[in-house]
């Protein structure tokens, strides 16, 4: 996943003894496995939480648009201001995606380390399974398509403030006539 084993390894477990089986080790095993357990719902939350905020921002984007569409009229001299705080929201949004995919790309590079302490390795071998991201027709990351929506929406607004940007005031100060 990226991130070097041994470091992450090290990190990660306290010493054992490596002498003891898994059976003669079951409180070291339970405890393991309970935060195993923790530390995939604090997974899940992150996602949960990578939803809301791209919910936040498809609907801010949506707003935002409707409310150009509303105003175009009246309002057309500041449209380009609109704009602009239009793609500089999805330039954040793009951001917080990027930020969010690193981070689990280090929780499961994690949770892939527990598991080789335990019985079963149900995500290593579901990343197996799903081709590790790289066959498209098998599997294709969330954060691809994830990526396009803030992409979609800037280029909405970029053409807001292309459109409502006052040119002549540009053409009066660099066109000496």
């Amino acid at each position: 996943m990226g991130v070097p084993d041994d470091s992450l390894s090290k990190k990660l477990f306290n010493e054992q003894p490596e002498k003891q089986s898994y059976p003669a080790n079951e409180k070291a095993q339970a405890h393991l496995l309970e935060q195993y357990k923790l530390y995939v719902e604090m997974m899940d939350r992150g996602s949960g939480r990578r939803l809301t905020a791209n919910t936040y921002f498809l609907s801010v984007n949506t707003a935002l648009l409707g409310f150009v569409t509303y105003i175009a009229k009246d309002a057309a001299g500041y449209l380009w201001i609109l704009g602009l705080a239009g793609m500089a929201l999805c330039w954040l949004w793009h951001c917080i995606i990027e930020s969010h995919k690193n981070l689990n790309t280090a929780k499961f590079a994690v949770i892939h380390l527990i598991e080789r302490r335990l019985p079963m390795n149900p995500y290593a071998a579901e990343w197996a399974a799903a081709g590790e991201g790289k066959d498209s027709s098998r599997y294709l990351p969330f954060t691809h398509i994830e990526t396009g929506v803030p992409l979609i929406f800037g280029a909405l607004h970029a053409i807001v403030f292309v459109r409502a940007l006052p040119w002549e005031i540009f053409r009066r100060w660099f066109c000496v006539g």
